[in-house]
Order: structure tokens, then sequence, then C-alpha cells
């Protein structure tokens, strides 16, 4: 779908979903949603103003320029349909994707610095990941099996660390994350760390996960 970022594990790499360079917004949803039975709703998108790329928010300031939802009630037009899917795009073709959480996934989110470290661990403890994004705001987002967002702070504590202490994030009901790719105004688009893969379909348990991040966290304070 995307490229995959340079330095991911060459085991991620192998029968990966076919790179399609020259995907439309529009065709790179309905994938997500045929292929990976991910929701996906369309969000804000960029604007040229004064030679600026602008958010279609209006806002100068958005601090997720043509990276976030455009109404409070996204939730009700997320759709696991690529026929509805479509149908969204074809009335705004530049419009972000967005992916919601607590459905078919949720994310562990950590900063990037601490994903690369957390990657490297995982690669030397052979773990299976599921897809991991790098966003252009530095950060890295593991996709895990629903419910992670109920279960983190207790494993965390069990690994004697308060979720409070680590810039460790679970994202699960009533979130969001962006997907390749989306960008964020003019710092660039969000990035597969970690492709989507037919080995990955089947997404780790947060708790197979969650030691590697919260080391790396611990060390990246």
């Amino acid at each position: 779908m995307e490229e995959t970022i340079a330095g991911a594990q060459d085991s991620q790499m192998a029968g990966h979903i076919p790179q399609q360079r020259g995907e439309t917004l529009l065709e790179t949803a309905v994938r997500y949603a045929e292929e990976r039975h991910w929701d996906v709703f369309p969000g804000t998108w960029l604007e040229a103003v004064d030679g600026m790329q602008r958010c279609s928010c209006g806002d100068a300031s958005c601090p997720a320029p043509g990276a976030h939802p455009t109404r409070p009630d996204w939730a009700t037009q997320a759709t696991g349909s690529a026929t509805v899917a479509r149908r969204m795009w074809h009335k705004q073709p530049t419009a972000s994707i967005l992916l919601p959480t607590g459905r078919t996934f949720d994310t562990l989110s950590v900063p990037e610095s601490a994903g690369f470290l957390a990657l490297a661990r995982m690669e030397r403890m052979e773990l299976t990941l599921g897809p991991v994004t790098l966003t252009p705001d530095r950060r890295m987002h593991f996709f895990v099996l629903p419910g992670a967002s109920a279960k983190v702070p207790e494993l965390v504590r069990k690994l004697g660390w308060s979720l409070s202490s680590l810039d460790l994030v679970a994202q699960g009901e009533g979130a969001y994350v962006a997907a390749p790719p989306t960008r964020f105004g003019s710092r660039g688009a969000v990035q597969w760390a970690c492709r989507p893969t037919p080995a990955n379909r089947w997404l780790p348990d947060a708790e197979e996960l969650i030691s590697p991040l919260a080391y790396a966290c611990g060390r990246d304070r």
C-alpha cells in the first residue's frame, strides 16, 4: 500500500500486499476495507491557501492539518463496506483515511524513538507483530487485538511501572488513527514501519508486546 520505513524487519516484507505507488486515497481506503476488513472513514483534507497547505477545517493553527475527523459524530461514518467507502471518497477524493480503534483493533502508541527500540527488541525475541504505523508527529502505533485499552494499565503495573510515568497510550473505543498515505500538512505522510501482510492478518494481544514497549518507553524517558 505504501513503502515500509527503511530498517523495518525483513520478515515483515515477506508476502506483503503488493505496493501500489499510483494508488489514490480512494483506492487505498477501499483496499483497507476489502483486504483487512478494517472500518474506514474520511477525515479532513489539505487545501492550497496562498501557496501554503492548510487544513480544510479552516484553522490556521490546526495541530493535525488534513488528518482529523470532519465532524463530532465521526464514529457513525466509519464503514467496513468497500462499496460505501468508495462512495464516500468519491465525494471528497483527497480526504484523509482514518481508522477507528476499538473495533477490529486497538493500538499502542509510543514515541518514535521508543518504537524503533522496541521493534529491534521484538525482532530479537522473534515476536510476531501486527501492522505498525509511523506518523509525522513522531509517534508509532502498534496494532493489537481489541481490548488493549482496558488491559494495559494492569499489565504495565505488573512490570513495575505506572502508566503515568511512561509515554505509552492505549487507544481503543472512541479513538482513531490516521492510515498511510494520509498527510499531516507539510510535515509528511503517515508510513508503515511494518506493513499489513498476509502473515500478520491475525493481530497479537497487547500482553505479547507490552514488555518490550514499556521497557523502550522507560529507556526513552
